[in-house]
């Protein structure tokens, strides 16, 4: 390899630090694998649309979970308060800030699936920011579906009285409305459903954070070009109230419903690069809403794919979607420490 390129390689981006991808090593996290060959061109494989009453995204699947479970017969859940009725914020003044789950997945036993090459350097990145903002923070690599329910029950099995909320990422390959383990394809709300507040009522009007670095299809955003004009100008909230059970969640996925998802081989993805990079500069001054608004902006501008050896590759960019159900504003303010340490 010439020196050149052996530089470019090694210079990696630093948390905080904005720089637009000019690393050719910059590969999509769908299901199948660019270059394997397709009559497209694209030499990816196509992805196959599932679909339900309510749509085969985040919303469609919650909703439709909610829906088969409750309709049955009357059922009624109670939980703890842990926020006046009308208050503007989450109460994160518990004694933990809570977990963090990060399933990192780099290899996979599926053939046609290739290896995530830089999605560890995502799970390093993100374990760092996480535990600076308090996250008891745990990591698994490469698991298989039934490890992952697993570890999911579990944890939402768990006490989270003294939690202020829950965070769970997963760096996979992924099509739309499904994800990747390391031996299968699972729906995600497989994962969210074992939150809502009727199944974990000690996270009930907590925030359930999820953040998905994925593909959600096969489909290419060649941007748009802006350019300058040539002109310019200068109750009573101590009374007991009902939420619905899949309030508070939050979901943020790499790219948008049917598109790819790119991820540089040396830097991690552009979406994880773009989250690190705000929760280690603001993560404990902005409200959630608003960091991630600006993660949006670092995606779509300061990053381009870069493979000039595939042009229908080339030059392609990205915008991450957030569904929200968040009912209050969320904000990491710091933990106060007791003298021994501890919280």
């Amino acid at each position: 390899m010439a020196a050149n390129k052996m530089n470019e390689l090694e210079s990696t981006d630093q948390v905080g630090i904005r720089e637009v991808s000019t690393n050719t090593d910059d590969l999509t996290d769908a299901f199948g694998s660019v270059g394997a060959g397709s009559s497209s061109g694209v030499g990816v494989s196509t992805s196959v649309y599932h679909s339900n009453a309510y749509g085969s995204g985040a919303i469609g699947q919650l909703a439709s979970n909610g829906y088969s479970s409750s309709s049955s017969g009357y059922h009624k859940y109670v939980a703890k308060m842990v926020t006046d009725r009308h208050a503007a914020e989450y109460n994160m003044r518990h004694k933990n800030r809570g977990m963090a789950l990060i399933f990192n997945h780099e290899h996979f036993d599926v053939p046609t699936l290739k290896s995530r090459a830089g999605t560890n350097v995502d799970c390093e990145n993100l374990t760092r920011v996480l535990k600076q903002l308090d996250f008891e923070v745990n990591v698994y690599k490469d698991c298989r579906y039934k490890e992952i329910l697993s570890t999911i029950e579990y944890a939402s099995s768990q006490n989270h009285e003294d939690n202020d909320c829950i965070l769970i990422a997963i760096l996979s390959h992924g099509e739309m409305g499904y994800i990747y383990a390391k031996d299968m394809q699972y729906k995600l709300d497989n994962i969210w459903s074992l939150f809502t507040a009727n199944h974990c009522p000690t996270l009930a009007g907590k925030p359930k954070l999820f953040f998905i670095q994925a593909c959600q299809g096969d489909r290419l955003d060649t941007g748009v070009t802006l350019q300058r004009g040539r002109t310019e100008t200068d109750g009573d909230s101590s009374m007991s109230y009902k939420i619905p059970i899949h309030a508070d969640f939050l979901i943020a996925y790499s790219t948008i419903p049917g598109f790819y998802s790119w991820r540089n081989t040396t830097r991690g993805s552009w979406f994880m690069q773009s989250l690190c990079a705000e929760l280690a500069a603001n993560g404990k001054r902005l409200d959630m809403l608003t960091l991630l608004t600006f993660v949006c902006q670092r995606v779509a501008v300061d990053f381009e794919s870069c493979t000039p050896d595939t042009p229908e590759m080339h030059q392609q960019k990205q915008i991450p979607c957030i569904t929200t159900m968040l009912t209050r504003i969320l904000l990491f303010s710091d933990k106060q420490k007791s003298p021994t340490g501890r919280n």
